[in-house]
């Protein structure tokens, strides 16, 4: 029987964010990123930390299966890896459950295309309350974290009733 009550969406992209849901209430995160060299990467040490402070025993996450893309570069596309792979290694460190979805299938879930804006707009609709913390074109890593957490306790629930 599922007893989860805290959902947490991941977003792995550097400009990424981590949203959970749970009866305390809706936090955002925004990816923990560090310069090294001049280049923006992922900070590990802040990611877990971070992603720690808002598992409760009764959590499960939900990541977005990413993996290349055509017309992206090759560092581009190895930073976006490196940020997956780190979200990854911190979950299975902290031993927390874990649900995997392509962009196109909770995409399609919310009747959303590729356009990171609308998103944004979406998880506004859904969540009115959190206008504050979504105000910001920025902010579409947040909301996908968001859309991300919520489609999760929609197919849980549905799967339990």
């Amino acid at each position: 029987m599922n007893t989860y009550q805290t959902f947490i969406g991941i977003d792995p992209g550097l400009s990424g964010a981590i949203a959970s849901i749970s009866p305390a209430g809706i936090h955002f995160i925004d990816c923990p990123i560090i310069k090294v060299s001049g280049k923006t990467k992922p900070n590990p040490t802040l990611m877990a930390s971070e992603l720690r402070r808002l598992i409760t025993p009764d959590s499960i996450i939900i990541i977005e299966s990413v993996h290349a893309m055509p017309g992206q570069g090759v560092s581009s596309m190895f930073s976006f890896g490196l940020g997956y792979g780190v979200w990854l290694g911190i979950v299975a460190a902290l031993n927390v459950p874990i649900e995997f979805v392509t962009p196109q299938a909770w995409k399609k879930y919310y009747s959303l295309g590729p356009d990171k804006e609308a998103s944004r707009v979406k998880a506004l609709q859904l969540f009115p309350s959190q206008a504050s913390e979504l105000k910001l074109k920025k902010h579409h890593g947040r909301a996908e974290a968001l859309l991300l957490a919520e489609y999760l306790r929609r197919k849980l629930l549905v799967n339990v009733a």
